[in-house]
């Protein structure tokens, strides 16, 4: 989403989680964690129990014996709305985009009133920058030699190209030196080498286009949880992450300089890899059970090469598991769909709700709700989803007027089936698409469609009369609902 975060603030800071562990200890508190003894295996075992748990609703998960490895695995940790909440302060979703919004509408100050207020806007932007430290909880422990063969790096699915690392924030710096935080799955090849999946629409693959002949990346594994989301946030390219993740959690992020790089990671992560990316080497990465449900294809990535790795006393090993929907990155993806709907009304001012669906993936459906104010203003609303940053990849776009709900579903489609006419009301485009489509016959671009739910008005070609919805008065409900317990019809809580 091609949005500007210069004016992103966190207003309310009553639960800031400044590292993983606060995480754990508040989601025990909550019942929200589930601790598992028993011995099991990274490889497709704690695939599975998550997969249970995350598909039935239930608990993060930390996993106390995985074998082959001293490391403690956390999973599931973002698996609901409350946990994702919990996540980023406590509020809800909704409430925290509110306040966003609020602070975007801000306009150029006028008075003297209004630039006091813009003043103390500017110092919370101020007090949520990154901060460099000395010494650092994540170097306690510092490896002579790196070793991947430490960590219980998970292979998820049956057909997967061997295990992955699954939540990693991964940093890389542009030829000016911005700070790009990213998350890109890194498949385990040896105990110091990994791919790098950079997909070719990402930032952390910008750079490394732009870079020499060799690119630095460091890999922090474990961090707390506003920093894991930001790096999965489409924030525009020169946007910090560390900024976002800061203005979330309420506190700055406090970063510190890595050992063999020139870069720096989150102070307070649990893991650190430290490496480069090398142009011209490329190996066979995947393939890998994806968040689509599909396995994404094997394909020629670059390889990172380790040059250094450290990690606290006690580390855990934060993972996830992506596969078919419902899933853990769901709750990360409705998120952004609700921290960011706000920043894309100051694009689309018409728009009055937006749906991500869990089975569009995210990047593959957007169902739109607008005030409709001229013909053709649904078209208008598709063409500009399709020129929106991340969102130029959606491959569906749905549009309904401003009082039919997009998070039912089932409205959607009964107004989809019943509105739309395939000749008037059906826009077909071509554009880039998610590299993960494997419905296009060519990768990363291909055909896109657009479907006009809303009401047609006679100024867009419609001379027949627009039926009514069926609908019963006011008065009647609320005498029916009055009466309802002296029926005597039980119908549990679907009688209203």
């Amino acid at each position: 989403m091609t949005f500007l975060i210069p004016t992103l603030q966190r207003v309310i800071k009553a639960m800031a989680l400044d590292d993983l562990r606060q995480f754990i200890d508040a989601l025990k508190k909550e019942g929200e964690l589930v601790e598992v003894g028993e011995p099991v295996d990274p490889d497709l075992e704690i695939s599975e129990i998550t997969d249970r748990v995350s598909k039935a609703g239930g608990p993060a998960v930390l996993f106390r014996n995985a074998r082959g490895s001293e490391l403690p695995v956390l999973m599931n940790q973002f698996g609901s709305m409350n946990r994702m909440s919990m996540a980023l302060g406590g509020e809800s979703l909704d409430t925290i985009g509110e306040r966003l919004g609020a602070v975007l509408e801000m306009q150029v100050p006028q008075g003297i009133v209004a630039k006091v207020k813009a003043l103390g806007k500017l110092k919370n932007l101020a007090d949520s920058a990154p901060r460099m430290v000395r010494s650092a909880p994540c170097q306690e422990v510092v490896l002579d030699e790196p070793d991947l063969d430490i960590l219980p790096v998970l292979k998820t699915w049956p057909g997967d190209g061997g295990p992955f690392i699954t939540l990693p924030v991964v940093f890389t710096k542009d030829p000016d030196g911005r700070r790009n935080a990213g998350m890109y799955r890194l498949q385990k090849f040896d105990s110091k080498t990994t791919g790098m999946h950079w997909h070719i629409h990402k930032d952390g693959a910008e750079n490394f286009r732009a870079a020499g002949n060799r690119i630095e990346v460091a890999v922090a594994i474990g961090t707390d949880p506003a920093t894991t989301y930001a790096a999965t946030a489409p924030l525009p390219k020169g946007i910090d992450e560390m900024m976002l993740a800061g203005f979330l959690k309420g506190s700055p992020v406090e970063m510190v300089k890595c050992r063999t790089v020139d870069m720096e990671v989150p102070a307070t992560a649990e893991i650190v890899l430290e490496g480069y990316v090398e142009k011209g080497e490329l190996r066979r990465e995947g393939p890998f059970g994806d968040h689509t449900g599909y396995y994404s294809l094997a394909g020629d990535y670059p390889v990172f090469h380790l040059t250094g790795m450290t990690h606290r006393r006690d580390a855990i090993y934060a993972a996830t598991v992506v596969g078919r929907p419902p899933m853990e990155d769901c709750f990360l993806g409705k998120a952004t769909e609700r921290l960011f709907m706000p920043l894309l009304k100051v694009t689309l001012p018409e728009l009055v709700d937006m749906n991500l669906p869990l089975e569009g993936v995210f990047h593959n459906c957007a169902i739109l709700s607008i005030r409709k104010s001229y013909p053709m203003h649904a078209k208008k609303v598709m063409s500009a989803v399709w020129g929106l940053g991340m969102l130029s990849l959606t491959k569906f776009v749905v549009v309904v007027d401003e009082h039919v709900d997009v998070h039912d579903e089932s409205e959607v489609a009964w107004r989809v089936f019943n509105n739309v006419d395939p000749r008037r009301d059906v826009m077909v485009t071509e554009g880039p698409l998610d590299v993960l489509d494997h419905s296009s016959p060519t990768a990363n671009y291909g055909a896109k469609m657009g479907l006009d739910a809303t009401k047609t008005w006679p100024s867009e070609g419609y001379d027949r009369e627009w039926p009514d919805d069926i609908d019963m008065t006011p008065e009647i409900k609320r005498l029916v609902d009055e009466k309802w317990s002296r029926y005597g019809i039980d119908l549990g809580d679907n009688a209203h």
